[in-house]
């Protein structure tokens, strides 16, 4: 069983959630920073092209989460190629210190990647064999993809979650999405016709244990729930969680285009994401319906 793991992007929702679990059921966890503190962490600064790879000893697996957020800041030409630049160059940096290694142990390399890659989809299920789609995102999860896959010229054996919306009341996309719910202004957006793959963050964690330890796992996965929901259902099932109404009145695109630019691509974008991959590699969900996963989340 794989007992070292190194993480990038420790520091974030999904990767401090990991950490702490990894931690729990005994794996050694190193991670790398921009500015390390404590045990076990590393110097990395990803535009410089500088790592200690010391981070590399006994290590049998990386867990790649580091990147720029997403929707957070105005999309720029400079903005969107931080985006990117954080995902390729990253993952450029990491390959290449495995490679000048002599003493490494890594066999497995998993990295995060995102639904993005389909592009606005509608209704059509989106399978892991469905081709990159279109758009900003989709290009930046193709470049995220194939930079990653330089892995396999390292015989490494790698594993791409394309991940949907992480619900948690840590961080993530739910704070947001909840906030107009709170102020009694819930409702849908754009048409509430497009779907939003989801999963809780628990869920999100244990893929990535499953990632590290079931060494038939190769390739992308749709890292989603088994049952998307539309942005309208989504928005109803938060409100009905918070006790708060939820209006029939939709938030038209303009407003919304009008508030975030070129970001609403990431807000409206549908895409209605099949996990039978993952099932059928035996991943078990702890959720697998959105009422559930609300309940839960906002129980505690």
């Amino acid at each position: 069983m794989v007992k070292k793991i190194l993480i990038t992007g420790a520091t974030g929702l999904v990767g401090s959630a990991l950490k702490k679990k990894l931690l729990s059921i005994g794996y050694e966890v190193k991670s790398l920073s921009r500015k390390p503190e404590g045990e076990n962490t590393f110097r990395w600064d990803v535009y410089k092209q500088e790592i200690d790879t010391a981070c590399l000893n006994g290590v049998d697996a990386v867990v790649h989460l580091a990147g720029e957020p997403v929707a957070d800041k105005k999309w720029t030409n400079e903005r969107k190629k931080q985006i990117i630049d954080s995902r390729v160059k990253s993952a450029e940096l990491l390959f290449k210190a495995i490679k000048e290694s002599k003493n490494h142990n890594i066999k497995s390399f998993i990295s995060a990647s995102a639904v993005g890659y389909y592009g606005d989809c509608g209704d059509e299920i989106l399978t892991e064999e469905k081709p990159n789609g279109f758009g900003f995102l989709a290009e930046c999860c193709k470049l995220w993809e194939q930079s990653v896959d330089e892995g396999k010229r390292l015989s490494l054996r790698i594993v791409k979650l394309r991940t949907g919306i992480v619900l948690s009341k840590d961080g993530g996309a739910l704070p947001q999405l909840d906030l107009p719910v709170r102020l009694f202004a819930g409702s849908a957006i754009g048409t509430g016709k497009q779907w939003t793959p989801w999963l809780h963050l628990d869920d999100m964690v244990n893929m990535y244990i499953e990632a590290i330890e079931n060494t038939k796992m190769e390739g992308s996965y749709n890292a989603c729930a088994p049952f998307p929901v539309t942005n309208k259902a989504l928005t109803k099932s938060i409100a009905k969680q918070l006790h708060r109404p939820f209006w029939p009145i939709k938030v038209p695109k303009a407003a919304i285009e009008l508030l975030l630019g070129e970001r609403v691509e990431a807000v409206l974008m549908s895409n209605n994401t099949s996990a039978q991959k993952l099932l059928d590699a035996g991943f078990k969900f702890k959720f697998t319906r959105i009422e559930e996963a609300l309940a839960d989340i906002y129980s505690k």
